[in-house]
């Protein structure tokens, strides 16, 4: 699946990760470095996929848990109508 940020939210970079901000309703997500690294490979991929590979290998001990942890925050970011599909 294909995702893209939604036109209403806005990202800041920080020095621990990102602030997204929904500019139609103010509400807004903290986001630490590993989600904010996450979340810009999703948004630059275009998809989950290809960063859950690329984790499991670069993280072979957290192999198992990769796949469910960003699939949470993706869906997360759905619900929160922060990413589009």
């Amino acid at each position: 699946m294909t995702y893209s940020l939604a036109s209403h939210i806005m990202i800041t970079e920080t020095e621990h990760g990102m602030v997204l901000l929904d500019e139609n309703n103010g509400r807004y997500w903290q986001m630490n470095g590993t989600g904010a690294t996450v979340l810009r490979r999703i948004l630059e991929e275009g998809n989950a996929e290809s960063v859950i590979t690329d984790l499991r290998e670069r993280h072979p001990a957290a192999a198992e848990r990769i796949e469910a942890d960003v699939t949470a925050l993706v869906t997360a970011l759905l619900n929160a109508r922060v990413l589009s599909s």
